[in-house]
């Protein structure tokens, strides 16, 4: 095996599919893992996949990937704009990371949903793209990770 992916998801995201479909589409974050997977495993990687509404376990999550993973896609969701906790946990990883957004937080309706705290120590952020985003962004890590 190359290494391992994680991918780590916040708040809410349980409830993708159920949870405003206009905004976040109608695919299950289930739907998502097993497209992240396919990806992951067609090019040797592992993938770790998980979700939480608890910030600490956020935090626990990334420190457990600091270190030997071959790259981090997180959707820090509402952690995005007020966990610094989880901010200082990225900070510490040693691995690219690449933040994922399924709505262009740019785009949303109140301001405050545009400014990520979580960009500045990412190594990547790909927002606005639906659920492919997540694709896209383990995909990316393959590729950086063959280099």
């Amino acid at each position: 095996m190359a290494g391992t992916i994680h991918v780590l998801n916040g708040p809410n995201l349980n409830l993708l599919g159920v949870r405003e479909p206009a905004i976040y589409g109608s695919d299950t974050l289930a739907d998502v893992e097993r497209a992240c997977r396919e990806v992951a495993e067609a090019a040797g990687f592992g993938l770790v996949f998980r979700q939480t509404n608890a910030e600490h376990q956020m935090i626990d999550w990334l420190q457990e990937a600091r270190v030997g993973a071959a790259g981090v896609v997180i959707n820090p969701a509402a952690f995005t704009y007020a966990a610094y906790g989880v901010l200082d946990a990225i900070k510490m990883v040693e691995c690219p990371v690449i933040e994922v957004h399924i709505s262009n937080i740019h785009r949303r309706e109140a301001e405050w949903r545009s400014k990520s705290i979580m960009t500045q120590v990412a190594t990547g952020i790909i927002s606005g793209l639906g659920t492919h985003g997540y694709v896209l962004a383990v995909r990316h890590l393959v590729a950086l990770a063959q280099r």
